[in-house]
């Protein structure tokens, strides 16, 4: 068990000075993948036909089974178990690749360049109701920024024997894009080649270029690249801090500022220990505990909100604030952030 301490960092001081929420859960249990996905249509990807060695085993329980060689117990050494990225009927749960460039999947040979080699498994397609579909059926402008997409997109189309520098490229200097932290990219509206996907999916640079312009559509998602995404293992906590306390002073200098409201939260609590045991909820989640803050002319100052959040109380603040139709996995419990406002602005 460990801990650092924060205080000192630049989005600890936008906490303070706004609306920290210290009851707010990721949406699923599992890793960034999932979580990516929960954000945008709180659900759990699926895929009947998964392989069987990609599927998890479980016992008359419903435990994973243990390999031969497991010990019998965790006191005596690491559990071995026959884990898989899929649940046994079919649910997409760990780290599966998305269908279209860029991913982890290399295009065929010879194939079509902005899509995955059909010989090795990437998701199918998704024809799930997400956030994107509901903004969009409601005529609300919306986009997924994301750092280093267009970098990403052209490594991603190169041939299959190329070496990424881009894509999981972890090397000094690389931006090493996740391409599992790009939800749209597993949904077939989002196509390549689709009107939707190139009016919807974009780069950084689009993002810096809205602000500056006064131009972001009503709803905008931004996920860092992952040099700057503070993940465990291959990136800095003080750097993405930096970067999106930057990103947030950038707003409110711009004339955007008065009609914004800010939403930072994280995918997954980055293995770290939490004391605050999640509420009771369903198959899926929600899991840790993770920080979320919320910044606005609206929000509440200096103020610490209770209320019990995960991250599908995202959905439901868009779902309220444009009267979208409801998507069906968010949960019932969880608040939708108006906590966080001072409503009598």
């Amino acid at each position: 068990m460990a801990y650092y301490d924060g205080s000192k960092l630049p989005l600890w001081q936008w906490a303070k000075e706004y609306t920290l929420a210290d009851n707010f859960y990721m949406g699923a249990f599992g890793g960034s993948y999932l979580n990516h996905l929960w954000l945008v249509c709180a659900c759990t990807p699926r895929d009947e036909n998964a392989p069987a060695a990609m599927r998890a085993q479980v016992d008359e329980r419903g435990f994973l089974k243990r390999r031969p060689g497991s010990p019998a117990s965790a006191l005596l050494g690491d559990q071995l178990t026959f884990d898989g990225d899929f649940t046994p009927d079919g649910y997409s749960v760990n780290t599966t690749q998305p269908p279209y460039q860029p991913s982890g999947v290399a295009p065929a040979k010879g194939g079509d360049a902005t899509r995955t080699d059909p010989a090795k498994y990437a998701l199918p397609p998704q024809l799930l109701p997400n956030i994107g579909d509901r903004l969009s059926a409601k005529g609300v402008t919306w986009a997924w920024y994301s750092g280093g997409w267009n970098a990403a997109v052209a490594d991603g189309m190169q041939p299959p024997e190329a070496k990424r520098a881009v894509i999981y490229n972890r090397e000094k200097g690389s931006i090493n894009f996740q391409p599992h932290h790009q939800p749209f990219n597993y949904f077939a509206r989002y196509a390549p080649g689709t009107a939707e996907r190139a009016a919807h999916l974009k780069d950084y640079q689009d993002l810096a270029a809205a602000i500056d312009k006064g131009t972001l559509p009503q709803v905008a998602f931004y996920k860092p690249q992952g040099s700057l995404n503070q993940h465990p293992g291959y990136t800095d906590v003080q750097s993405g801090d930096l970067h999106v306390a930057e990103l947030i002073a950038k707003i409110k200098a711009s004339p955007l500022w008065s009609s914004t409201a800010i939403i930072v939260t994280f995918d997954e609590n980055g293995g770290f220990w939490d004391h605050a045991p999640p509420p009771a909820g369903d198959r899926w989640g929600p899991g840790s505990r993770i920080p979320a803050i919320i910044v606005s002319p609206y929000a509440r100052k200096g103020y610490i909100d209770h209320a019990y959040y995960d991250t599908t109380s995202i959905i439901k603040f868009l779902t309220r604030r444009f009267a979208l139709e409801p998507l069906p996995g968010a949960r019932p419990a969880a608040g939708d952030l108006t906590g966080a406002f001072d409503l009598a602005m």
